[in-house]
């Protein structure tokens, strides 16, 4: 028997393990299986296989049973995920339920999660903007949480590295603000926008208007073809899954690039209830799973453990690790751990009219809007709020449908509406600020059925973000108004932080290990062969869409691990 255990216990070791299959899991899995690492991949959901599991993606509207909506007994049982855009017929089953996985709002927080392989990165917006040296310093230069311990320079090669591999659309824009990246050929701006743009650059040069870079194949290079993956056939319905791989998601592109290495293992349906640390030899030795069907608990070892399961799962993680040496969870020797959760402010949005360019319209369904940099605070303080906010933009015309006659008449009324007026609106991204009291913890008492205590989330607005959203009003009117749009209407969503699914921090890098819990590297301070390197990771938050520097951060920390290893040092 001893032996059968011993060979038990070498089956369920490897080189490398990677928790979680989302955006920055997947790059994880890449980067390690690709340098010859054996990697076990682990999931808490299903598997999701691109083309396989996408069950929805061809069906026409009135296939849907409910045309398209959520019946009104599931809404009102999950009224978190429902208040998510995307939380629609096509698409519910990629969404975690509030009844199946239940956590604790010490104040209202909206928590969109997805629990699959390929997690969220079969759900994101898919926009992909790089970071600028001003968001990496901005911590030091405005004296809040702490110093980013790289700068922009650091992570400039691996955003590139990402970009070729994913398939980024865009422009070269040359704005400081907003680095340029290796972008395939960009999509258009409508006709308005593109009058917004030019109204902008004469009223307001320091403020462009530009198209989105997003994770959009406009025109696939062998890297991509290679991946199995095809053009964007802008049919804007992504949220289902692409056939064509034609976003990037971990389905389509990183998990089966591991795969292919033949060096990767896959798991789903395994719950990590924790990291197991080793007191005598002072590192993590591997992570303890609760089988998500059967409830069996089984052990995995390896060398280097990359923790990628979503930020504040990540953090939920480490907080139920705990050992003689690390009471309050892995890795928290300062005592941080959870704090300085922050995220993204979407509340405001502004909409109107435009009563040009009535000779034109639009055709095709871009996945994909105009963009405006942040323009507030960049160079030097100019506020009384710190940091700023970036803004979506979009312009169409709408459909005006005649709903008079009857029989045939109404019918063909129906089925040929004519351009409306131009619509234009925006919303705000807006960068809040880490704050101790914004944090995470364990419940003391209440567990799941899989026996993890359950989350206790405690994070707010404060005054930075109220008087930063009035600015965007203010700010935003101004242009509009500028542009000669009419019937400029703001409209604060009063929307609980969350929604954005921009969650951060709770883990953060810095340079003392007294005020930080990760390196330069994204180890643990305290524990140098765990790496954590999604949404935890983050110091501040910037105000750009935030998968794009997760996933460079991912690949710079495991190329850095891999050498670490090979040098005896892990």
């Amino acid at each position: 028997m001893a032996n059968l255990n011993i060979d038990s216990k070498q089956e369920r070791t490897y080189d490398a393990i990677v928790i979680g299959s989302g955006m920055s899991g997947g790059w994880a899995a890449k980067e390690l299986t690709e340098k010859g690492l054996k990697t076990l991949v682990l999931e808490r959901g299903r598997d999701v296989k691109h083309m396989e599991d996408y069950p929805t993606t061809n069906m026409m509207p009135w296939e849907f049973k409910h045309r398209g909506e959520i019946p009104r007994d599931i809404a009102e049982e999950n009224p978190v995920v429902s208040r998510c855009y995307a939380f629609k017929e096509d698409a519910k089953h990629f969404f975690v339920l509030d009844t199946e996985h239940p956590y604790v709002q010490q104040e209202p927080f909206d928590w969109i999660r997805g629990y699959q392989v390929g997690g969220k990165s079969l759900l994101w917006a898919r926009q992909t903007q790089r970071w600028s040296p001003y968001d990496f310093e901005g911590p030091a230069r405005d004296g809040f949480a702490v110093e980013w311990p790289i700068s922009y320079e650091d992570i400039a090669p691996w955003y590139s590295h990402v970009e070729k591999f994913v398939g980024i659309s865009g422009n070269k824009d040359g704005i400081p603000q907003l680095p340029d990246g290796e972008f395939l050929p960009p999509m258009d701006l409508t006709c308005v926008e593109s009058y917004f743009k030019e109204q902008m650059s004469e009223h307001y040069p320091e403020r462009p208007v530009i198209i989105g870079r997003c994770a959009h194949l406009t025109e696939p290079q062998p890297i991509h073809l290679e991946q199995g993956r095809g053009q964007c056939m802008y049919r804007n319905i992504c949220q289902r899954g692409c056939p064509y791989g034609a976003y990037f998601s971990s389905n389509s592109s990183t998990i089966p690039w591991a795969a292919k290495t033949g060096n990767m293992t896959l798991r789903p349906h395994s719950v990590v209830d924790s990291i197991i640390y080793d007191e005598q030899q002072e590192r993590a030795v591997g992570v303890r799973v609760v089988d998500a069907n059967t409830k069996e608990t089984v052990e995995y070892y390896a060398d280097i453990i990359f923790l990628n399961a979503s930020a504040l799962n990540s953090n939920m993680i480490l907080m139920n690790s705990t050992s003689d040496r690390f009471l309050d969870g892995l890795g928290n020797d300062s005592g941080l751990l959870g704090k300085y959760v922050a995220f993204h402010n979407y509340r405001g949005t502004i909409s109107a009219e435009y009563e040009g360019f009535m000779d034109r319209t639009t055709s095709g369904r871009r996945p994909n809007g105009g963009y405006i940099p942040r323009f507030r605070n960049v160079f030097s303080q100019e506020t009384d709020f710190l940091r700023g906010y970036a803004a979506g933009l979009s312009a169409h015309r709408s459909q005006v449908r005649d709903t008079s006659g009857a029989g045939q008449i109404l019918k063909e009324n129906l089925l040929n509406p004519s351009p409306g007026p131009w619509r234009v609106g925006s919303h705000m991204m807006g960068e809040t600020i880490p704050k101790e009291s914004n944090y995470v913890a364990l419940d003391p008492e209440k567990r799941d059925e899989w026996g993890m205590p359950l989350l206790n989330v405690s994070v707010e607005y404060d005054d930075n973000d109220e008087k930063m959203l009035e600015d965007f009003f203010e700010q935003m009117s101004e242009m509009y108004d500028k542009a000669g749009f009419t019937n400029i209407r703001t409209r604060d969503s009063e929307q609980a932080p969350g929604l954005d699914i921009h969650e951060m921090g709770g883990v953060r890098m810095g340079k003392d290990p007294e005020t930080s819990l990760l390196n330069r590297w994204n180890q643990l301070h305290a524990c140098k062969n765990v790496f954590v390197t999604d949404g935890a990771c983050m110091t501040s938050t910037g105000t750009q869409n935030p998968s794009l520097t997760y996933m460079a951060l991912t690949a710079r920390s495991a190329n850095y691990a891999v050498e670490e290893l090979n040098k005896g040092n892990l």
